[in-house]
Parts: structure tokens; sequence; C-alpha cells
């Protein structure tokens, strides 16, 4: 192949021709003909970010700098507690004795004396005949008058007929600032879901069924990059035997009492084993407890005691984002009659979701529990 060849002439200038000809002549030449077409690539690519907006809204990113405390992982709250001599300690629950649990119309109408049905407080727990002393702690299970702990612990709620939108708040207890800035501003018709590595994990359910918030605990389970990413202790694995899996989650479901059902920490890897789902499930519904998912396990079955988030709130820690998905799950609920959004306790996600729900009933929804929208009523 012959060289082209740069040989040395006269000014550019002189040598440009105002015609298609020489025009031609000058784009055939290899390092302009590349010059330019660089150029119209930009050119095309800045239209069209000027008319679609972000090209990278489809990925994960993280745009705003998020003030106040960062929410501690389990790592720091396992530490903290073996420094206080606690190494994640079963506390000494006390029962109150009853031959059977009250009927459930009982149950719902002492609620509704106690102004639980306007915002009022919840019992504390452990309700007397939904829980069971064993070597794991505490656990949930159905009273011989068949009231189970998903309806003795939920939130009481009447329709409106309105569309409903309720809303999780994950991740509590780790951070007691974050925590407590959860129970001081959310209103009680907010779900709370708290880390079983909390400590002091039955004092914070106690607290937030005080204000009126029912509570989920969270189950951690195995996430795809596992063990680099690690939900903590106890972790439900994909390929364990179901034995061991309900062990685990015995030993989960023994850490404190009060929670109506379970959530998902992570899991998605965990949630496509069937034996690991199937072994989850049969050992929930036989105790009368929810499992309401972060929307990773909406294909995996379960036709009662189940529900599946529709949207997260803040993958992308930016207010516009949150305040946006939480404008998706509104759109949830014109669709299908209810719609369910989940976030982490972030400082920024805590005030979003609590500015919001100040305003959402004004626009003509309902704001519930998420039981309300489970398949436990």
């Amino acid at each position: 192949m012959k060289r082209p060849s740069f040989r040395r002439s006269a000014p550019a200038a002189s040598r440009i021709r105002p015609d298609a000809g020489g025009l031609r002549a000058i784009l055939a030449q290899p390092l302009v003909g590349a010059g330019a077409a660089l150029v119209l690539f930009l050119a095309s690519a800045a239209v069209l970010v000027s008319v679609l907006g972000d090209p990278a809204a489809g990925y994960p990113q993280v745009r705003a700098a998020v003030t106040g405390p960062a929410p501690q992982g389990w790592r720091a709250a396992v530490n903290a507690g073996r420094a206080a001599g606690t190494e994640l300690a079963r506390p000494d629950y006390r029962l109150t004795r009853s031959a059977e649990p009250p009927p459930l119309s009982t149950a719902t109408d002492a609620l509704a004396a106690a102004g639980a049905f306007a915002g009022g407080p919840l019992p504390p727990a452990p309700i007397a005949g939904v829980s069971r002393r064993t070597a794991d702690g505490i656990l949930p299970v159905i009273g011989p008058g068949g009231l189970s702990p998903a309806r003795a612990y939920m939130r009481p709620f009447k329709a409106s007929g309105r569309s409903r939108v309720s809303i999780i708040i994950g991740g509590l207890g780790l951070d007691p600032d974050l925590t407590r800035q959860a129970l001081e501003t959310l209103p009680p018709q907010v779900t709370l879901a708290f880390s079983p590595y909390a400590p002091n994990l039955q004092d914070w359910i106690n607290k937030a069924r005080e204000r009126g918030h029912e509570v989920l605990l969270e189950v951690p389970m195995e996430p795809e990059d596992y063990p680099d990413n690690d939900p903590g202790p106890y972790t439900l694995r994909a390929r364990a035997q179901p034995a061991e899996t309900v062990k685990r989650l015995e030993w989960i479901l023994g850490r404190a009492s009060g929670y109506f059902g379970v959530t998902n920490r992570m899991g998605e890897r965990f949630v496509r084993s069937p034996e690991g789902m199937g072994a989850v499930m049969g050992a929930l519904r036989n105790r009368g407890v929810v499992f309401i998912d972060s929307g990773i396990a909406s294909g995996s079955g379960g036709a009662e005691l189940r529900a599946s988030a529709d949207h997260r709130l803040d993958p992308v820690l930016s207010p516009a984002a949150i305040d946006e998905a939480l404008l998706r799950v509104e759109a949830s609920a014109l669709q299908k009659g209810q719609g369910l959004g989940i976030a982490q306790a972030y400082p920024l996600s805590l005030r979003q979701v609590a500015s919001w729900a100040a305003q959402v009933e004004g626009r003509g929804y309902q704001l519930a529990p998420a039981s309300a929208l489970s398949r436990i009523r």
C-alpha cells in the first residue's frame, strides 16, 4: 500500500476554494475526515442530552451529599454490643401468662379503645398467647384461639375507599440518632423495619409501637456478591439445606418480639432458590408471620401472608430522585388501588418521606400501614 505523502505546501487558505469539489477533497484527507466525524458525534450527543436528559439515568449513582450521620452497619452494632458485654445476648422477656389469647374482635376493640386507630400507641410486646419461649428466644406462634402474631401486632386499619399508599423504612435500630429521627418525624402509618443486630432491639420495637408504628424484622439473605457483601450473622444461604435455613431463620426471629412480619435484607441470590424460599415461607406461614419483600421476590409466589414493594425509593440519594419514586408509588396506587414503597433509614430519605407523608392524603390518597396491603386481612 502506498503511504500518503505529507509535504509542506502553501498555506491552507490559499488552496481552499469555495466549491464542492474542493470541500470533498479536504474531507477526503484521513485526519481531517476523522476530526469532522468526532465533531459531528459530540454535537449529536449534546443535542440528545439536552432533549432526553441525563444519559446515565439508568445506571446506579449517587448525586447528592447526604448531610447528617450515616447509618451504621451490622458490624458496628455487633462491635458496640461486644464492648458493652452483650454479645448479641437474648433479652430477658417477661411474658404475662394467660390460658388463651383474646379473640380477634376483642383485641381489635381494645386497640380501638386505646386510640390506635387514631394514631395512638400500640400495646407493648410480647403479647401473651402469640409467643413462646425457646432456646432461640421468644418465637412467634399462632395462639390456641387462632390469633396469629400478624393480626396481633399489625396496626389497625379502616379503609376509606381511597387508593392506599404505604411506606416501609428499613435498617432501623443500628444508628440511635437515625432511629430517633424516624420515630419523631414519621407519622404512625409508616411501617418501620428493624435490623436483628440492633442493640436494645426490644426497647426500640416497643418505642416504635408506643408511637403507633407497626414493625417488621429484617432477615438477612444471601446477595449476588456474598460474602464480599455480607448482610450479617446467620444470613440465609441459597444452597443450604431447608433444615439449616429454618434454624437460621428462627435464630433471627428470636431476637425480639412485636413484629407482624419480616422483610428481606438483600437476598437477590437467595430468593431464586426454590428450596430456600419454600422453607422460609413454610416456616413463616406456620408461625402466622407475614413476609413483605423489597420487590426482589415478587415473582416467587405465595398466596397468603405476602406482599411485595412496588418501588425502591432511594437507590439514588437526591431529593428529586426520591420525590420521583414517591410519585411512582402514587401512580401504582391509581393503577391497582394500592402502592408500596421501601426506603432505607438515610437522613435524606427520612426527610423526604416525612414531607411527602404530610401532604399525600391532601391529594386524595389514604396513607396506610404496610400490613393493609398484605394478604392477611
